[in-house]
């Protein structure tokens, strides 16, 4: 075990305290905390509005939080901006993906941050064979990794996207309505993906409007109404009635 790995052994790979966003005089979170352990999938949960994009942004460095704090593995951080965030270790898949659709899959996978050799060149056999070896342990299946985004299915396109986000992230992964444009065969097949990524050590914070999939894929759920957290529960512990409930107003903690 490394020496970093002693130092974050027990500690939380994201630990949220106190978190407050206002954007002018509206309040959009208040007094959000939460802890996210490594290889754990917590759902985030509640209705529009509820304050959930805003938190990925948070934690992604898109947003600043108003006040209160932020630790990774047991060290507090500032994220500033999304590059500080990834440079802790966390990467973000959003609903539009951002992939490049004219590119290959191989360039997506290391896109913005592509591998040189001698003379500036790119390193082409590293980037196909690191993408190669990542979609065959994650069983992404797509053709190839000289395969174009544009010529992939949808969930083809989110199984690259995840795939990235795996070679990439070291502390947490962000899934911001991953299954949302998805087939029922396709969104199975995502959330096989999703959960192989539990054996990886990562944390993974997945915003779903699917309770069936929440329940399938969270080891818990937090519940977010108007910007506050009504509460976290163990999912073998509850059921849909309960977090419906707390989602809705009618159960308040």
């Amino acid at each position: 075990m490394t020496t970093n790995a002693v130092a974050a052994a027990g500690q939380p790979v994201l630990a949220l305290k106190d978190i407050r966003k206002t954007f002018g005089g509206v309040v959009a979170i208040e007094n959000f905390s939460l802890e996210i352990q490594p290889g754990e999938i917590v759902a985030l949960v509640g209705d529009n509005g509820a304050g959930k994009s805003t938190l990925i942004k948070i934690i992604s460095g898109v947003y600043a939080p108003t006040s209160g704090s932020i630790s990774i593995e047991g060290g507090p951080v500032t994220m500033a901006n999304a590059t500080m965030a990834r440079a802790h270790g966390i990467e973000v898949v959003y609903q539009d993906l951002a992939l490049a659709d004219q590119q290959t899959v191989y360039m997506n996978m290391f896109l913005g941050r592509e591998p040189t050799k001698a003379f500036g060149l790119l390193d082409r056999r590293r980037m196909i064979d690191e993408t190669e070896k990542l979609v065959k342990e994650l069983d992404v299946r797509i053709p190839s990794a000289h395969a174009t985004i544009r010529d992939l299915s949808g969930g083809q396109r989110q199984g690259v996207a995840i795939a990235r986000a795996t070679h990439w992230a070291s502390k947490l992964i962000l899934l911001d309505e991953p299954t949302a444009a998805l087939g029922v065969a396709e969104t199975a097949k995502v959330e096989e993906i999703v959960q192989s990524l539990k054996s990886r050590n990562i944390g993974i914070l997945i915003i779903s409007h699917s309770l069936d999939q929440v329940f399938k894929l969270s080891d818990r759920i937090c519940v977010l109404r108007r910007g506050r957290q009504i509460g976290v529960r163990e999912t073998k512990a509850t059921d849909k009635n309960e977090i419906i409930a707390m989602i809705t107003g009618l159960q308040q903690s």
